[in-house]
């Protein structure tokens, strides 16, 4: 196998325009390949480090919001994996711009499950507002950050109890729309609010479209088609795992998805296209 492709000892120092076509002759490869073998998962892994440019690129621009770019990272190449197990050579698209909105989507859904970085109870959630509160006012008041002794005093806490709003305070983190994200990269060290990352058109809004008109398509499959593209798209099982349940080989379900597909495809195509 290693004789047909490329040997790349160092997958993931690969330029991303060379890995642009790389990827393409390593997917050739993955298509004919059964899942779970050891050529399999070579190629697999390989495109998974050659493609991790796409990853950095995106978690850069989330560099700004305070978590560990490592993390970010971390659940981009998750996205990144998905794409790879799912992207089909006969789309006639760019890998690149198939897999970026999977991995923006899993960064996307990090943040929002993350925005507590723990449950606190109710009354040090209400804790935490007054110490914001009472801060600000000793803050102004006195020209300087207030001690615990002083916030106790006007919350009319003892200092433990503020010591335990201040760890609840850690646990959650609100970020204005207008603060200022440092924009790394190049001799300008400019900055760009939070508010121009959220609200941008999202590739992925075409879909609702597509998902519409696949609706009356996926209704004139047979009830077994139906039950492949479910176990595929809905659960997620790998080919080898569906030709276990249907007790068929990988290459066979392969060949089915393939078949489906292309139907599905040419439901969505345009007349004389």
């Amino acid at each position: 196998m290693e004789g047909e492709l490329p040997l790349i000892e160092a997958p993931s120092t690969v330029e991303p325009q060379n890995a642009r076509v790389l990827s393409r002759q390593f997917f050739d490869r993955l298509a004919v390949l059964e899942e779970g073998t050891h050529d399999y998962q070579y190629v697999r892994n390989t495109l998974i480090e050659m493609n991790l440019s796409l990853v950095r690129y995106a978690a850069s621009r989330y560099r700004g919001r305070g978590d560990e770019m490592e993390d970010i990272v971390q659940v981009g190449t998750i996205g990144l994996i998905k794409a790879i197990d799912r992207f089909d050579l006969s789309r006639e698209v760019e890998f690149a711009t198939f897999a970026v909105p999977y991995i923006v989507g899993e960064i996307k859904r990090f943040f929002r499950d993350t925005s507590w970085a723990v449950h606190v109870p109710r009354r040090l959630q209400e804790a935490r507002i007054e110490l914001v509160k009472a801060t600000e006012e000793l803050a102004t008041r006195l020209d300087r950050d207030p001690t615990t002794a002083e916030l106790a005093e006007l919350m009319s806490l003892s200092e433990e109890e503020v010591i335990e709003a201040r760890k609840a305070s850690n646990g959650y983190t609100s970020t204005s729309l207008n603060a200022a994200l440092l924009m790394g990269g190049g001799n300008d060290d400019g900055e760009a609010a939070l508010a121009d990352f959220i609200g941008e058109e999202d590739a992925a809004y075409e879909l609702v479209e597509d998902f519409n008109s696949l609706a009356p398509l996926i209704g004139e499959l047979s009830e077994r088609d139906r039950e492949i593209i479910h176990m595929r798209f809905v659960e997620e099982l790998t080919q080898g795992e569906i030709g276990d349940r249907l007790g068929v080989s990988q290459m066979q379900v392969s060949r089915l998805l393939k078949r489906i597909i292309g139907r599905l495809r040419a439901g969505l195509m345009p007349a004389g296209v």
